[in-house]
């Protein structure tokens, strides 16, 4: 059994470190952990297939009350939501083999979440950040013995 170990670093628009490193075309957020460049992890995001499914979600996100989750899965993996208190949510990841809440006010959040818009394009200095992600899947395993 794995020793719980839970860190909540925050995240802001107007941080004095900058966190987020870019947003990848599969809209995943690149972020640096509380602003250490030497750990940066991809947090899966919103993806929506109409533009009618965008304002759904963003509702759905907006009309989020303490204690309940919005669950953004994807076929890969999934990001849950979680309302802590009005004007913070956190966000649930894994960095290092340990758990993580990233707790963000509603701006930064919804913000980072209107990238799921269908007319969204990424920089193209972040298309790299895509091909990370794509290299870092092809070096897991794909079967273990159990």
């Amino acid at each position: 059994m794995r020793p719980l170990f839970c860190l909540s670093p925050r995240y802001r628009l107007d941080d004095e470190s900058p966190w987020l490193e870019g947003i990848d075309p599969s809209r995943h957020y690149w972020i640096a952990v509380n602003g250490e460049k030497k750990v940066t992890f991809a947090l899966p995001g919103l993806i929506v297939s109409s533009i009618d499914e965008f304002k759904q979600m963003i509702r759905r996100f907006r009309s989020l009350q303490p204690g309940e989750i919005l669950n953004l899965a994807r076929i890969s993996s999934r990001c849950i939501i979680r309302c802590v208190t009005n004007n913070c949510y956190a966000v649930e990841a894994e960095v290092n083999n340990a758990p993580v809440c990233h707790l963000f006010d509603q701006e930064t959040l919804e913000s980072l979440l209107m990238t799921a818009h269908p007319n969204w394009q990424c920089a193209p200095s972040h298309i790299e950040l895509g091909r990370n992600l794509l290299l870092r899947s092809l070096a897991q395993p794909t079967a273990s013995k159990g």
